[in-house]
């Protein structure tokens, strides 16, 4: 059989592959769900689930914050008139199960065998206004959550239905702003925070960032594949190859049941830049040949004989960079490892099936001009090599001076989030949810499980005097600005048996005077508050609360002051506690961010090791292709310690995927200098031929991953930003690493027996 048709068969295979892929890829859908970032597998995690199923979960709200006109209060009666339209049109709106807004807060009171609410606010009764305000900054639990300090702004906090979803949640949030509209109010005094608004922003702005990093990255790659081939197929056929790859990866990734999200948005970018690299390797190769003079069939098997290797060996390191990260127990983040590193090899062997077979039926490529006397690149790389032989103590100084400098900066690395670290400081959404920080109790849940002991229930007076304290300490040393727990619902009920008023806002004095609380309990039981912080059976109870978000290393602090706290001051044989939520589980991830990048690391290091090993069969040769693609991660993580930039999730995933990236370039030069020792036994001249030969591949490849990378400078999620331009830097510094240390490493390691270098594997 014919080459031709060979390559003729092998496109038909892979075009219908590829259509098969594409009808995957159409079924992909957006998401962003927080839930997906809790630690997989965390027995908090497990120990959460069963406490939502008991209590509801903690991030089922949406706040709606309303600013009064400008020299108003929010007790100007047309500005309550809104307040209550749109509390009542809030109530009637899908999704919604309940809504408290300060047109419906009323103080209960209980008279013979019943109960009756008073209202706090008299909107069309002007003269109660002074008294209104009063008893409503005299009463626990209203300011900070539903009014303002300065009584300009309020809050209606809607619980929504478990675990909505964008279709609904949209659906929502339009019905609301339709509402505010109506009421005429300015978008500019209107104010929303919770998982609803996060989960439709960011999918929103996943969308728009996935169209603009694919349509930049295919402008700058078509420049810089035109800039280095000069020739339409030396553009066209790496594109093809790209495009081919992405749309396998997403479409594997489609067939999986796995959805585009934070992290495997950035999936396309990677394979942009990345897949790049085995399609330049290879035309540069294949170029080199033909203007050396030899036939297209030659100069095509010369090409896939002598890359092979190497793009082989590259394909699975850049892959392995990518596998480690599955040792996360994030699940966006193991899915994007999981599928990126698959991507790589369809990469890998789309460059070795697709490529040729596209080369084959192409004709022969007419050069300019016959090159005898070398490349246009040989003059620059030849005088760049010079260099760096002449002044190989500097470079060996200032390497040292530089790796200590850095190692110094990288231990000021912290690591810490907060729940929109992903959106920069002055983004509309985290203006919003500061707006709620600065003037109400913060959006940051906190949730404490109450466990009786003993035999005593949650409403046993010993137990709600262990809780009032915990209260108090959670008030007036740990930061919590709101809170709510069944003593709550103990002194409501107290203050409402004696007429409502606010002294009678405390615990009975005895268990006498419980037990006749107890017996009116019933009454309020059905109430949506009293299910939400006691179960029905009294065997358990929810302290839950609000506060600003201080991040995750200042909530480690506290926490473990709050543990200090509950071992010393608790009486164990009464009430047990345990602490959980959203919060705390995100925050349980920053425990397990350093090891799992440093597994990720080790993991990757360990197998380039071996596979370096079992294919050089030398120590020697394992370090020299370390230290070049170790000493630019030490430099960012440097750079990240000097700009105090935080390791949380989307920056954790930096050093892994940077080395697996990096060691492609050495890997490519170590397996043509092995080819070329072959028919060049002097190792200088053969050093050099390499240096010319892998020189253009790797700065264009190099150049096109930079570039590619700092197409994420675009994002509006601060973890993209800094993934795009902190990977951007190590590559940046690795290509400086590979054409200044690599080649000293080689001359000084096998300067006495270079024949080392060629032994069989």
């Amino acid at each position: 059989m014919s080459l031709r048709r060979i390559a003729t068969l092998v496109l038909l295979a892979l075009a219908l592959l590829s259509g098969l892929s594409a009808w995957y890829v159409a079924q992909l859908r957006f998401n962003y769900n927080f839930n997906d970032f809790y630690p997989a597998g965390d027995p908090d995690l497990s120990y959460y689930q069963d406490y939502t199923r008991r209590f509801g979960y903690d991030n089922d709200y949406l706040l709606l914050g309303v600013e009064a006109a400008p020299g108003r209060t929010v007790f100007e009666p047309n500005f309550l008139r809104r307040i209550d339209s749109l509390t009542r049109l809030a109530r009637g709106l899908r999704h919604v199960r309940s809504v408290t807004s300060p047109t419906t807060l009323a103080n209960p009171v209980v008279e013979g065998l019943g109960f009756f609410s008073l209202p706090y606010l008299h909107p069309d009764e002007p003269a109660r206004r002074a008294a209104d305000s009063t008893l409503i900054y005299r009463t626990p639990g209203l300011v900070g959550n539903v009014f303002s300090p300065d009584a300009r702004a309020v809050t209606l906090v809607l619980e929504t239905t478990a675990n909505l979803e964008k279709p609904q949640g949209d659906s929502l949030l339009a019905g609301l702003r339709a509402g505010l509209a109506r009421q005429g109010l300015p978008e500019a005094r209107v104010h929303f925070a919770g998982r609803l608004i996060a989960q439709s922003v960011f999918v929103e702005r996943l969308q728009w960032e996935v169209v603009l990093f694919m349509s930049i990255s295919l402008v700058l790659v078509t420049a810089l594949l035109w800039l280095t081939f000069r020739t339409w197929w030396g553009v066209v056929l790496p594109l093809v190859v790209v495009l081919g790859t992405i749309i396998w990866g997403l479409g594997l990734m489609s067939a999986c049941g796995v959805n585009i999200d934070l992290m495997t948005a950035l999936l396309p970018v990677m394979m942009f830049v990345v897949g790049t690299s085995d399609t330049v390797h290879i035309i540069s190769r294949y170029v080199s040949e033909l203007g050396y003079g030899a036939s297209k069939r030659d100069a095509l098997r010369i090409t896939l004989k002598e890359s092979g290797f190497g793009s082989g060996l590259s394909a699975l390191t850049t892959s392995l960079g990518f596998f480690t990260l599955m040792t996360s127990n994030i699940r966006p983040i193991y899915n994007f490892g999981l599928f990126t590193g698959i991507a790589v090899i369809l990469a890998f062997i789309l460059s070795f099936t697709l490529l040729p077979a596209m080369l084959v039926l192409l004709r022969k490529p007419q050069l300019r001009e016959p090159r005898r006397q070398g490349h246009s690149w040989d003059g620059v790389l030849g005088r760049l090599f010079r260099t760096v032989l002449l002044r190989r103590r500097w470079v060996f100084g200032i390497s040292a001076l530089v790796i200590v400098t850095a190692i110094g900066y990288a231990t000021q690395i912290r690591i810490n989030s907060s729940m929109l670290d992903d959106l920069a400081k002055d983004d509309p959404v985290r203006l919003d949810f500061q707006f709620f920080e600065r003037q109400f109790a913060g959006v940051r849940p906190f949730e404490l499980e109450l466990k009786p002991q003993g035999g005593r229930d949650i409403y046993d007076l010993a137990v709600l005097r262990q809780t009032e304290k915990i209260e108090t300490y959670l008030r007036d040393t740990y930061g919590l600005r709101f809170a709510a727990s069944p003593v709550t619902l103990v002194k409501s009920v107290r203050k409402a048996l004696n007429g409502g008023g606010l002294a009678e806002f405390r615990l009975p004095a005895d268990s006498a005077e419980l037990a006749r609380l107890r017996s009116k309990l019933r009454l309020f039981r059905k109430k949506p508050e009293f299910k939400a912080l006691a179960l029905a059976d009294g065997s358990a109870g929810r302290l839950t609360g609000r506060m600003t978000d201080v991040g995750s290393i200042r909530a480690g602090r506290l926490n473990a002051d709050l543990q200090r706290f509950l071992r010393t001051h608790l009486d164990s044989t009464v009430l047990r506690t345990r602490l959980t939520g959203s919060a705390n589980l995100i925050d349980k991830n920053n425990e397990s961010l350093t090891l799992n990048m440093i597994t990720g690391m080790s993991i990757d290091i360990v197998m380039v090791t071996l596979i370096v090993l079992a294919l050089f069969k030398s120590v020697r040769m394992t370090i020299i292709v370390l230290i070049p693609n170790l000493v630019p991660i030490l430099i960012v993580a440097g750079v990240m310690g000097f700009c105090d930039v935080d390791m949380e999730v989307g920056t954790s995933i930096i050093f892994t995927i940077a080395f697996g990236i990096a060691v492609d370039d050495t890997i490519h030069f170590i397996s043509k200098l092995r080819l070329t020792l072959g028919h060049e036994p002097n190792l200088f001249k053969a050093v050099k031929r390499t240096y010319l030969l892998a020189g253009k591949a790797v700065i264009v490849t190099s150049l096109i991953l930079v570039g590619g990378f700092a197409t994420l400078l675009f994002s509006s999620f601060d973890g993209t930003f800094y993934v795009g331009l902190l990977i951007g830097l190590t590559l940046l510094f690795g290509v400086v690493a590979e054409l200044t240390l690599l080649p000293l490493l080689i001359l000084y390691f096998y300067k006495h027996n270079p024949k080392e270098l060629v032994k069989p594997a």
